[in-house]
């Protein structure tokens, strides 16, 4: 071990440590508290959002990736503003360390109960969109985590300023000053003493590209959560409505395209396509979207370029379309099945039970009817904001909010039982 990892080994044990203790500390606060530290925040990032855009446009000015990563990079006041209501919505929710999780009565009168309980300490490590930060210490601290951040050196003028306006506000409404922290180097090798901080962060949250997420699954010694990438897939069957189709699949694919929740795969049944897909392709080319189409798609719109098998395993992330014919539900639900990754898909049609039978057949974290698969989102589900999407089958799947971030213990009240 050389003498940098050495160093970010040091500094990864000392920010641990802080917030084991912090951790511990919050755990013990009322809701009232860490709402209140909350709000405090959201005020913070208003009053700091001159602060926050300036530091956002230096980190903008040496930004050279493509135009949908750098509309995901790019803070302005609404943006700066939409963080702080986050904050405020969070706040808002429910206590999730006072849900009733379950009590029974044992035939010895032995009471059960099972109690929910903060995780403990949260590693997140993102890249690109500088407010992942704001969002991730919102549900931390509403759930009762502390939290350590290692955002992208992309985003690192904006991920410190935003760090510096929340903490301002937490620990002005008296939190543990070390209940969020941010990693104070853009070394790599930091994420490196992250992952190998076993016994000091309880779970590892990778919120970015494949590489990264997969570079965590591979090295990490300490529980990950995780997504893999968002290959969603909108099918449009054939009892669509059309006009209803036009507008979701444009929604879904180009509202924004940089996004986890943007649709990259198109799905059409084959009886409507002849009338449907031209419009298709002239409302998303007019947008300034491109295709990758297969056969049947090109017999009907020769223009657009053929896909091969490797386009219908891209998440492009991009302004860019994977276009494929089907011949029914179940043929949708296979190419699903055979090249999704298991985040959003979406059905389109007026047809309940077609829409209901996928549905249920739909292993993916998050199952739509007639709804853009952009939706899947933590805020549009009522959660304030989201930590990440997950993907795996453990723990959680689909928007992580602060229920999402609890584990629970068992508490047992007995009248002096003893046991046989």
């Amino acid at each position: 071990m050389n003498a940098e990892t050495d160093a970010n080994t040091l500094i990864m044990a000392e920010m641990g440590a802080k917030a084991r203790r912090a951790a511990a500390a919050l755990a013990r606060l009322p809701a009232a508290t860490r709402d209140a530290a909350l709000r405090d925040a959201a005020a913070a990032l208003r009053r700091a959002a001159p602060r926050i855009i300036a530091a956002n446009a230096r980190d903008m000015a040496g930004f050279k990736g493509t135009a949908a990563f750098g509309d995901r990079l790019l803070l302005n006041e609404a943006r700066v503003e939409a963080m702080a209501r986050g904050l405020e919505e969070v706040a808002a929710l429910p206590d999730p360390l006072a849900r009733d999780l379950g009590h029974w009565t044992r035939p010895n009168g032995l009471v059960i109960s099972r109690i929910p309980q903060p995780l403990g300490v949260l590693g997140m490590i993102y890249e690109s969109r500088p407010n992942v930060g704001a969002d991730a210490a919102a549900i931390a601290i509403k759930s009762g985590n502390a939290i350590l951040l290692r955002g992208g050196s992309e985003s690192h003028h904006s991920a410190k300023a935003i760090n510096e306006a929340l903490t301002e506000g937490l620990n002005a409404a008296g939190l543990p000053a070390d209940v969020v922290q941010i990693a104070p180097t853009t070394d790599r090798r930091f994420v490196a003493a992250m992952l190998g901080a076993s016994g000091l962060i309880d779970l590892i949250i990778p919120r970015g590209g494949r590489t990264l997420v997969e570079l965590v699954q591979k090295e990490a010694r300490v529980p990950v959560l995780a997504h893999a990438e968002g290959l969603n897939h909108t099918y449009i069957h054939s009892a669509a409505d059309f006009a209803m189709a036009r507008g979701v699949l444009a929604n879904a694919k180009m509202r924004r395209t940089g996004i986890c929740g943007a649709t990259e795969t198109l799905l059409l049944d084959t009886a409507i396509a002849p009338t449907l897909l031209p419009l298709l392709v002239a409302d998303l080319a007019a947008l300034g979207c491109a295709f990758r189409a297969d056969e049947a798609a090109r017999a009907i719109c020769p223009a657009l370029p053929a896909a091969t098998d490797a386009d219908f395993h891209t998440e492009w992330l991009d302004a860019v379309l994977s276009v494929k014919i089907v011949a029914n539900v179940d043929e949708a639900l296979a190419h699903i099945a055979a090249y999704g990754s298991e985040h959003t898909e979406a059905i389109i049609t007026e047809d309940a039970a077609a829409a209901e039978y996928f549905l249920a057949n739909t292993a993916s974290a998050v199952a739509m009817w007639n709804a853009s698969t952009q939706f899947c989102d933590g805020g549009e589900f009522g959660f304030g904001a989201e930590i990440g999407i997950a993907t795996g089958r453990i723990h959680a799947r689909g928007p992580i909010g602060p229920d999402q971030l609890t584990t629970f213990r068992y508490v047992v009240r007995g009248t002096g039982q003893v046991r046989p």
